[in-house]
């Protein structure tokens, strides 16, 4: 049996032109230790160009975030095009098919998730969570993106909290960035 780190709660809205991703900072080790407080899962990538946040399994995330970089770098930036590489590696890959770990990546224009199985999502609705208290900040951001005037970055935010007081597993330490 082997003990693993994982990361968890992302929150992206796009909104009013801009797109936001929040995540938290808890890393838990197993399934009761917090074993950080303040970890980093929200980044800008590609010369600031992307945005991906990410929750799972830490190691493997940070695996699918260097493959992805390298997909933006051979597509030129091209995020449609990215995913979709990283998707089909995913699946055909005997090592990445192992990778237990989602991301949430966004350009200027566009905004996917890309999940464990290799599947790529394009939200309806401008906002899109994933992780151990996604469903919480999914159903917050979207509750926000329509009866608020809040901002994109400002309910990617909030939804992280409200989230945040229910999931065990997210705190409220969040990094938030957006382009």
């Amino acid at each position: 049996m082997s003990i693993e780190f994982r990361g968890t709660t992302i929150c992206a809205v796009k909104k009013g032109g801009v797109t936001a991703i929040a995540g938290d900072g808890q890393v838990t080790f197993g399934e009761s230790v917090v074993f950080k407080n303040n970890a980093k899962k929200v980044r800008r990538i590609y010369n600031d160009q992307v945005i991906v946040g990410f929750a799972g399994s830490v190691s493997d995330a940070f695996t699918l975030t260097e493959r992805f970089e390298a997909m933006l770098a051979k597509y030129s930036g091209n995020l449609l095009r990215s995913v979709v590489s990283l998707a089909e590696l995913w699946r055909e890959d005997k090592v990445a098919r192992k990778l237990e770990a989602m991301m949430i990546c966004a350009d200027k224009d566009n905004m996917y998730v890309v999940s464990g199985g290799g599947e790529i999502i394009e939200p309806d609705d401008g906002v899109c969570a994933i992780g151990s208290g996604g469903n919480y900040a999914l159903a917050a951001g979207r509750a926000m993106i329509e009866e608020t005037d809040y901002d994109a970055d400002v309910i990617a935010k909030k939804a992280l909290l409200i989230a945040s007081k229910i999931c065990v597993y997210t705190n409220d330490h969040i990094i938030v960035e957006k382009i």
